[in-house]
């Protein structure tokens, strides 16, 4: 009963997506710890901060958009929109979660606790902005950009100009396939007058904007490198992530959006993994 319970919320908060903003966040983490080393305790601050807020905001907007889930044939199976779950239970959810966030940030210092509140506030924004403006993505793309910033100041204490490059390669990144995403949902989102950049615009234009943000992601990337004066074998990995951004708009085209999902998890996924472990080896050797 414990574990079906813990499966729906984590289909609730689709946990398996961590994948794609955690890996920029502890690259973070290995950038800082060149010049300030940390102990497990930090760490396990840190992820949990990054889980908790994650949770908080990924509830939120089920919560918010439970009506619209109902109605979307390819969300209608979401566990608050199949009725696994109910509004109630997802609330609590959403207060204990940003109450461990902000439990979290405060154990990782004065600093960190302060920008917590802030943090939340953008996340919880990003829910209402497919209500009124096409570029949602890119809000979306801001809030879990911050997470490399928020992951830095917690390893550091300070703030630093040279991991603004990284938050801005995975704001980019972020923002870029959240367009692709949003091509599935094109009709619903004309039917609801609902504001997606897809949506208002049209599929081969917004792939050329998903288009834009992915080579941007590419320089930051490199700018990156540069920072924080890496090594080639960063170099070496960052072509191989080049490549796959290339792959991943040559496969998604507007006569060919049923492959996004592949593009969506499997490439971004395989991406924010190699930026990981560029870093790692970067690190190491």
């Amino acid at each position: 009963m414990l574990l079906n319970r813990m499966l729906i919320y984590g289909r609730l908060i689709k946990f398996s997506h961590t994948v794609f903003a955690l890996p920029f966040a502890l690259a973070a983490v290995l950038l800082a710890y060149r010049q300030h080393p940390i102990g497990p305790t930090v760490l396990w601050w840190i992820l949990l901060a990054m889980a908790s807020a994650r949770s908080a905001a990924m509830g939120f907007n089920r919560y918010i958009d439970d009506e619209f889930d109902r109605r979307n044939p390819r969300t209608a199976n979401r566990p608050l929109a199949a009725g696994q779950i109910d509004k109630k239970s997802v609330l609590i959810f959403v207060l204990i979660s940003s109450a461990l966030f902000i439990f979290s940030a405060g154990m990782l210092g004065h600093l960190c606790l302060t920008l917590s509140f802030p943090v939340l506030l953008v996340l919880f924004i990003y829910s209402f902005t497919k209500r009124f403006t096409p570029f949602s993505h890119l809000v979306l793309g801001f809030a879990i950009g911050l997470a490399p910033i928020g992951a830095w100041i917690a390893s550091t204490g300070e703030w630093d100009m040279r991991i603004l490059p990284l938050s801005l390669a995975l704001m980019t990144y972020i923002a870029g396939f959240d367009i692709l995403y949003a091509c599935q949902d094109i009709e619903f989102d004309r039917q609801e007058r609902l504001f997606s950049l897809p949506a208002c615009w049209d599929v081969e234009r917004a792939l050329k904007v998903s288009s834009l943000l992915h080579s941007l992601t590419f320089v930051f990337l490199l700018l990156v490198y540069f920072a924080f004066h890496l090594s080639s074998v960063y170099l070496g990995v960052l072509f191989l992530i080049s490549i796959l951004l290339i792959l991943e708009h040559k496969l998604v085209q507007p006569n060919q959006l049923e492959k996004v999902n592949f593009a969506f998890f499997h490439i971004n996924s395989a991406v924010s993994l190699l930026l990981f472990l560029a870093v790692l080896l970067d690190t190491v050797t």
